[in-house]
Parts: structure tokens; C-alpha cells; sequence
């Protein structure tokens, strides 16, 4: 019944007739659900966001905790037809008022505990209906799902509706929402299903959040696409994780998984049962790669997305998986790196940008039809902002990016957004925010600030002073005072001149 509804059919094909099967196993709780609990749950939520008058593309906004009812939502919102929204729990009320005003959702799922804060802010967003979910399961969601009878139909939806919609952010602040279709999700994650080797035996260790397109669209739906199980983390824990390694088979991780797995006792004999252990979100140092080898006799497989396109390239399954490198382009996913000024494709070897083009790639920005035109080409290719290179094997490298941007823990932040906030301070004149390497994040934000002639302004002021309006993996983890920025004899801030300077704050 599930044929009418493109992404719904294809997540639900691989476990048809194995109802009985598991798919997930709650860390927590320790309760197994099986394929078919899953499903029936998820057609309930199904039910639930259609009798709060959810239609055919309109958006359910989700801030909440991971739990197993966060991926019924999901899964019941693509069946119900509507565009599932997830966002980042650590966003404030202020960031959050942003992504309602510009997504308008007709449903608002977030945690009991924030519902009251966040009523006045839904309601003049015209959000329609406040329901929760808590860390435990509990809430006015699960109730109105464990009140309804499983059976929902699925909405017919074709491959080219929009699924789902996650925002990033921007250099000018401003955060974009990437429109991603029916086909783009399931074509990549049946893409990555084959190309990693997936099938029912494989048993996933699931530690990432689920708001992000790596623990959802990744993680996830290679699950339900495989008919395998995963063993479901709320969060990092590196002796559950190495307690669990014996009966699992594959790992997705950020970067900051791996280093701190290689602190824990055990490590190598309890990842002798395991096939795969997949990288991403960040750039995996090449240190972490060849000790993580070293250890445990197995290669970190680092692959390479963004949000506007799912996944893009991965070092091969069977072959060389290179340290310092993302691999190949993905079959199906064209890539290319061009001169930034002329948009020529450049020969091998050089650096350029990035741009891919393939089913993967995002409809859009949600209602900005002009920053679609500048990074959506009109032949299809997506440029990235990212400076790459290809090198004479083939494989890919990412050695910069560009608009400066962060990627801390697997999270990305724009420094603009962040500067915005800190020269808006009493007391400075002008900041300016980068990236530095750091051990266990892969870059830590830093802010370097130029405060008023005569004001007498410190590091924890700053830090204060924007703790209230950024989610906290935005905020600065240092800030140096400093009399002036260097410039160029334009007059522009030379960040490159700062991220040498305090290159080794944290190393």
C-alpha cells in the first residue's frame, strides 16, 4: 500500500514481510522494535499530523530529543505527504523564531520542557498545532499516536516533491533552507545502501543526532532501505559504543567518535566483530586515520556531503581507502572543480572549486529563487564552496572551503552570524571569527576582538555576551583581545594571516 508514496515505498520495501524482524534496539530502554511496531507507529503519527490538518507539502517543524518516536515522526511525515524540518536542539528561541518565520510549519514538535517558551514565538509564526516528545518517549505526540489505529495509507508523492527541508546557514547571517526531494533522499541512500555493502545482516551502531543529514538520511534510511538493525544511541558514549562493537557490524561517526574511541581501554579487541567504520561531517585528520588503523586493523572509510546534496563522493568499500582524502564520486554523481572566476573546468590536479551535479543534489532554497540561480547552474551542477582538488588516482581532496566557513564537532558555522552578534556588544569595535585546529572538535571557533578606544572589555564578556543567542557549539571556545585586525591594501580582514597566528592555541 505504501507504492503511491515514492520516499515511503522505498523505505519500507526491504522489510516487507519481515515484520518480525528488528529494527531498532533502544539503548536506554533496552526494548527491541521490531519492523513492524515501527511501521504501524509510524502510520499512526501519519494519522496524528493529518487530523491536526497537515496537507500535501506542508512543513512539520521538529526540536526535540532523539528518540524512536523523533523517527516515526519522520517516517509518518513523509507518508502523510508533508516536509519533515528538523532542527538543531541546541538552538535558542532566537534562532529558532528565524527558521519558523521563514519555514511557516504547520505543526511544531518540541521538547515539554520548551513548549511554554516557544508557544508566543509557533503562534506568530502561524504555527497551528505544539505538540511534544520528550527524551523518555512521553508526550502529547505519543499519546495522540498510541490513541490511533495503525492502517494510515500513505499520501501519493511522486519523486520530485519536496520531503524535506534543512537549513544552512549563511555567510550574510541568513540561514538557507535546502529543499530536498523524495528522489534526492532515496536515491542517495540506495546509492550508499550498495556501494558500503549494506544487507540484513548488518547491525548499525546509531550515536548521531538525528537532525542532521548524516544520522538521518545517512544512518537512518540506509537502515530501513537494508531491512537491517541499529543499535539507537541518544548520544556519544565511548564505553557503550566499545560494549556494543561485539555484536554490531558498522559505526558513522564525526571525526570527534573516533579520536575519543581511541582513548577508551579495549578498543581493539572489541572492534574485531565490526566491517565498517564510516567518517564524515568533518575532515578526518590523517593521523586519526593511520592510528585508528593501527589499533583495530581496520581503515576509517571518509566520505564527503553537504547538506544541499546528501552524499557525494566516499572512499571505496573494497580498495584503497586514502587518509586525506574523500574518495570517489559516487556512481550517479558527476563532480567536477572549476576556476572560481570563470567556472571553467579545470585540469587535474588543480585547486578549484567543487561542483557536483546528480540525483542527490537539492531542488533549491526555500523561497530564494535569486541564491538558487547564484549556486544551482543551470545544467544541473551544485557549486559547492569547497576548494578541491582530483588527484592522479582519481581520488577526491577537499583542501579549503570557502565563505570561511567551520566545521566544529560536525556542526557548521558561519562566522558571520557569530560576528554579527559579538561587534552588536557594548564596548568593541569589530571582531572577526575562524576556525583553528583543535584535537577533538577538528576546529574550535575563535574570536578575535578589537574593542572601543578606552573600553575596558574581556574575553568572558564576549563569551557572555552571546551565550544567550547561539546554540553552543556556535559560540567562541577562545577569544583573544587584540588592538587591530590585519588587512590587505583593500582594507579586507586577512583571516588567513589570523588562523596562522593562532594556529597552535589548542595543538
Amino acid at each position: 500500500m505504501y507504492d503511491a508514496n515514492y520516499l515511503a515505498a522505498r523505505l519500507r520495501n526491504a522489510s516487507v514481510g519481515a515484520d518480525d524482524s528488528p529494527f531498532l534496539r533502544n539503548h536506554q530502554t533496552g526494548e527491541v522494535v521490531t519492523y513492524g511496531q515501527f511501521f504501524a507507529n509510524a502510520e499512526k503519527m501519519a494519522a496524528v499530523l493529518t487530523a491536526a490538518g497537515l496537507t500535501p507539502g506542508d512543513r512539520v517543524a521538529v526540536q526535540a530529543p532523539k528518540t524512536q518516536a523523533m523517527l516515526e515522526l519522520y517516517v509518518g511525515t513523509v507518508m502523510a505527504g508533508g516536509v519533515f524540518l528538523p532542527l538543531n536542539t541546541a538552538y535558542t528561541a532566537t534562532e529558532l523564531e528565524y527558521f519558523l518565520g521563514d519555514a511557516t510549519p504547520r505543526v511544531l514538535v518540541c521538547d515539554p520542557a520548551r513548549q511554554d517558551s516557544l508557544a508566543p514565538i509557533a503562534r506568530a509564526c502561524g504555527v497551528s498545532e505544539i505538540l511534544t516528545i520528550a527524551s523518555d518517549e512521553t508526550g502529547s505526540l505519543t499519546d495522540r499516536r498510541d490513541a490511533q489505529s495503525p492502517g494510515f495509507p500513505p499520501v501519493p508523492r511522486a519523486a520530485d516533491d519536496l520531503a524535506a527541508i534543512l537549513y544552512t546557514s549563511g555567510t550574510t547571517g541568513r540561514s538557507k533552507g535546502a529543499m530536498l526531494t523524495h528522489a534526492a533522499l532515496a536515491s542517495n541512500s540506495q546509492t550508499l545502501k550498495e556501494y558500503w555493502q549494506f544487507t540484513r545482516d548488518d547491525v548499525l551502531i546509531h550515536a548521531l543526532p538525528i537532525f542532521h543529514t548524516h544520522g538521518l538520511f545517512v544512518a537512518t534510511n540506509i537502515t530501513l532501505m537494508a531491512g537491517a538493525s541499529c543499535i539507537f544511541m541518544a548520544g556519544f558514549d565511548a564505553d557503550a559504543i566499545l560494549g556494543y562493537m561485539p555484536q554490531a557490524t558498522a559505526l558513522m561517526g564525526v571525526p570527534t567518535f573516533y579520536v575519543r574511541l581511541l582513548e577508551a581501554d579495549g578498543l581493539a579487541e572489541a572492534a574485531q566483530n565490526m566491517r565498517l567504520f564510516v567518517s564524515g561531517s568533518a575532515p578526518l585528520l590523517s593521523e586519526t586515520h593511520e592510528t585508528w588503523r593501527a589499533v583495530t586493523g581496520h581503515a576509517i572509510l571518509e566520505r564527503y556531503g553537504m547538506t544541499e546534496t546528501n552524499m557525494n563522493t566516499s572512499n571505496p568499500y573494497d580498495g584503497d581507502r586514502r587518509a586525506g582524502t574523500v574518495g570517489f564520486p559516487l556512481p550517479g554523481v558527476e563532480l567536477k572543480v572549476t576556476d572560481p572566476d570563470t567556472g571553467k573546468t579545470l585540469p587535474q590536479g588543480d585547486i578549484g572549486v567543487i561542483e557536483v551535479r546528480g540525483p542527490n543534489v537539492f531542488a533549491g532554497y526555500w523561497q530564494m529563487p535569486e541564491k538558487t540561480a547564484e549556486e544551482l547552474r543551470e545544467d544541473g551542477f551544485f557549486i559547492t564552496g569547497d576548494l578541491g582538488k582530483i588527484d592522479e588516482d582519481g581520488y577526491v581532496h577537499i583542501v579549503g572551503r570557502g565563505k570561511d566557513l567551520i566545521i566544529t564537532g560536525g556542526y557548521n558555522v558561519y562566522p558571520k552570524e557569530v560576528e554579527l552578534l559579538v561587534d552588536d556588544l557594548p564596548g568593541v569595535t569589530e571582531s572577526a571569527v575562524i576556525g583553528v585546529a583543535h584535537p577533538d572538535f577538528g576546529e574550535a571557533v575563535v574570536a578575535v576582538v578589537v574593542p572601543d578606544k578606552g573600553a575596558d572589555v574581556t574575553a568572558g564578556q564576549i563569551s557572555d555576551g552571546v551565550s544567550g543567542d547561539l546554540a553552543r557549539f556556535k559560540q567562541p571556545k577562545h577569544v583573544v583581545i587584540v588592538d587591530a585586525l590585519p588587512r590587505n591594501t583593500m582594507g579586507k580582514v586577512q583571516k588567513n594571516v589570523l588562523r596562522d597566528t593562532y594556529a597552535g592555541l589548542f595543538t
